[in-house]
């Protein structure tokens, strides 16, 4: 019953994960810049994402732009995309394959079946997690190194916006989901190895009775 509810906890983890992840690779705001200027009035925030600009203004006025060309973006963003996508693809397999191996589901077959779709399930969150990890880190590298280097002006400087927050929390899901179903089908794997089923000898009829022949004839 616990390694049951601990893997829900794991699959509830994986969902936040998932939609963490979709929502970081769609969000416009992976890095801001706000620019107020002399007057509040005019009041500007840049955002730009992996796939769109958007620009908010104090007003209420909100405009997006979409990137279209893919080889004129830097190499970090293109990166980011491709490992963004991989890793909602990833954790949902990870999704179906673990809701029919999970103990509390009725379906997958036997025991043995449910742990295999249990430890594939978990090796796509894994990897989902680490997909979704090493974009966000990349991309907030390049933010910090551009906002330290003095020779950019300040109006073309940015801080990492939410999307880069969701990710790397989205991500960090994912890898404890993954984490969690491995481990506990490594659990039941051990115990299985460590305990064998024993196995009970009972002696044949044939040779009790020839057994006790052999001793009368002694005697």
């Amino acid at each position: 019953m616990a390694s049951a509810s601990l893997q829900f906890f794991a699959f509830i983890l994986a969902l936040f994960g998932v939609f963490g992840g979709i929502a970081a690779t769609l969000l416009p705001n992976w890095k801001v810049n706000a620019d107020v200027g002399s007057n509040i009035i005019t009041a500007i925030t840049q955002m730009q994402g992996l796939w769109m600009d958007c620009t908010w203004y104090s007003t209420g006025m909100f405009s997006c732009t979409l990137k279209y060309s893919i080889l004129s973006l830097p190499v970090y963003i293109q990166a980011a995309r491709t490992t963004m996508v991989l890793s909602c693809i990833l954790s949902a397999f990870g999704i179906c394959i673990t809701t029919v191996g999970m103990k509390c589901t009725k379906l997958g077959g036997d025991t043995d079946s449910k742990n295999h779709a249990c430890f594939a399930g978990g090796v796509c969150f894994i990897l989902a997690g680490i997909f979704g990890l090493v974009p966000t880190c990349w991309y907030t590298r390049e933010i910090i190194s551009n906002f330290l280097d003095q020779t950019i002006p300040e109006s073309s400087k940015h801080e990492p916006g939410g999307a880069v927050y969701t990710g790397f929390i989205s991500a960090g899901f994912l890898l404890i989901a993954g984490v969690i179903f491995c481990s506990s089908c490594f659990k039941r794997q051990q115990g299985a190895w460590i305990y064998p089923p024993k196995q009970h000898h009972f002696p044949s009829t044939e040779q009790e009775s020839n057994a006790g022949y052999n001793l009368k004839d002694y005697v």
